[in-house]
């Protein structure tokens, strides 16, 4: 059973703690301020972006603006071109009433935090610092390419508000990229139809509803005048985001009139295979479906009948010894009544322990299996699943090395669970080495996982084999006695490494032993 955390009186308990340990686990640093501008909390994360200030528990009490001076060695000097008291009034001025505005601050080293504020209700802050680098470079060379097109280019955000565009869209709204930037886009076109700078059919208000009708379909292309002559392309499509591009191409030339209007065709020619494309892929998809269904009532008659065979195994020893207890309840020594006791003990052990894995594998099946994830000593582990099997190894002259269990071997894990593992499958070594044998277990460590390996000298699995013994109710030919077990720990197993985000592996040849890892999420 997993072991409780030890409850400290200087901690909040319960809910509080988790909610603490999953704000110390975020990628983001999360300050929070009182009214007078001092610091209430912050989480691990604000360390790793400065690498300089004090621990970030040592921060609790101190001022925004004494945290910020702090911060200043690791700014990059770019930021306090206009004067270190210049920026840090910047900086203060989140702390400010309404200041809803994100904040970039460019470090030293290269990276780009985004500071965002949000007022608390009480007259405090919450400031949540996020890594920003990779999207400001990208958008930066998204700006720098545009600008460099000879097509006048711009992209509205999932609000239909502007966020950037090059000199030549610019050019033809009529105003300076910095007044259009969250404008929304009917209120830009607007003002260029009424402004004159277009030749329109119809009445302004037909063109402008012609257009958004345009705007809010996946992608339109149409094309316009303007009052000096000019022809344009216009593209007008959806983006992954849920924004908007828009692209304007001048076709005033006669080529570039000819080359949109082959681009026209060529998109009309997509059109109809897409759809001829889209048609076949129903019609397969049509037949997948039968046959999945056809496959999917197979394997559950398949499951019911070896379902039934496996439960009846057990039940009959217990049923079959308890019959014989009671019918010759006068004539059994008690060395008889032991062993049948046993028997019938062993039997029930096993139908239990096959009704758990059903239901574990049940619950995992629907998503409903909530693992408590947490750092565990991985190498610590395997020495306490050996203590379990020790004596009865050492029955059968069986000798299970841990020597290659370093501890201090950090994995993510949910400890009762990978007790479980870890107990399941030495259990499996144990039951099928032959007398004299050996176990070999050990634990070790890459760069993004630890992996667990039980190693056993027994008479091995076929190649052919190994992945049809990883199937519910499968046995492999290793021993001709399966009554110990239902054919399921080993798909037990393989579903609680997968379920951690990890993976079990199996190794063996006939004759020459079996291997089994568990890899996990490293710590």
């Amino acid at each position: 059973m997993q072991k409780l955390r030890a409850h400290n009186p200087c901690e909040p308990a319960g809910d509080s703690a988790q909610l603490l340990d999953a704000l110390h686990a975020l990628r983001v640093a999360v300050t929070m301020f009182d009214a007078s501008g001092r610091l209430t909390f912050a989480n691990a994360h604000l360390n790793h972006f400065f690498r300089g200030l004090p621990p970030y528990h040592e921060l609790i009490g101190r001022p925004y603006e004494e945290i910020v001076r702090l911060e200043l060695p690791e700014i990059a000097p770019a930021a306090l071109k206009d004067g270190v008291e210049v920026y840090i009034d910047l900086r203060l001025g989140q702390l400010a009433p309404r200041a809803w505005a994100p904040l970039d601050v460019a470090l030293a080293d290269g990276r780009i935090l985004e500071i965002k504020a949000r007022r608390d209700g009480h007259g405090g802050a919450i400031l949540l610092w996020n890594d920003v680098t990779r999207e400001r470079h990208e958008f930066a060379r998204l700006e720098e390419g545009i600008r460099l097109s000879a097509d006048a280019f711009a992209f509205y955000d999932a609000r239909d508000n502007f966020i950037t565009g090059n000199d030549l869209y610019a050019q033809l709204a009529g105003k300076p990229l910095v007044a259009l930037r969250g404008k929304p886009f009917e209120s830009i076109i607007r003002e260029i139809v009424h402004s004159g700078r277009l030749n329109i059919s119809g009445t302004a208000e037909e063109w402008i509803a012609r257009r958004m009708r345009g705007h809010h379909q996946q992608s339109s292309a149409d094309t316009l005048q303007t009052s000096d002559g000019k022809a344009f392309l216009v593209r007008d499509c959806a983006t992954p985001d849920g924004g908007r591009a828009v692209v304007f191409t001048d076709i005033t030339e006669k080529t570039r009139a000819e080359d949109a209007l082959a681009q026209t065709q060529r998109a009309l020619e997509h059109t109809r295979d897409e759809a001829a494309r889209q048609s076949g892929y129903l019609s397969d998809l049509t037949k997948r479906l039968d046959l999945v269904s056809a496959q999917a009532d197979n394997a559950k008659t398949v499951l019911l009948r070896t379902m039934s065979h496996e439960l009846k195994t057990p039940l009959n020893a217990i049923l079959g010894f308890s019959d014989l207890m009671t019918t010759l309840a006068d004539n059994l020594g008690p060395d008889q009544v032991r062993e049948y006791a046993g028997l019938i003990h062993q039997g029930g052990t096993n139908l239990f322990k096959m009704l758990n894995q059903i239901m574990d594998l049940t619950k995992i099946s629907a998503g409903r299996y909530d693992l408590q994830i947490l750092p565990v000593d991985a190498g610590g582990m395997l020495w306490l699943a050996r203590e379990n099997f020790v004596a009865r190894a050492a029955a059968k002259d069986i000798i299970i090395n841990a020597d290659a269990c370093p501890i201090g071997l950090m994995a993510r894990a949910d400890e009762s669970v990978l007790t479980g593992m870890l107990n399941a499958l030495i259990d499996n070594a144990v039951t099928f080495t032959q007398k004299g044998g050996g176990i070999e277990l050990s634990a070790s460590r890459d760069t993004a996982s630890v992996r667990l390996s039980i190693s056993d000298s027994g008479p091995g699995v076929a190649a052919a084999d190994l992945g049809r013994i990883l199937q519910p109710f499968e046995h492999a030919g290793r021993v001709a006695d399966h009554a110990k077990g239902a054919g399921l720990g080993l798909t037990w197993v393989k579903a609680f490494a997968e379920l951690h985000g990890g993976q079990l592996l199996v190794e063996s040849q006939a004759g020459e032993g079996f291997k089994a890892v568990i890899v996990l999420p490293a710590a």
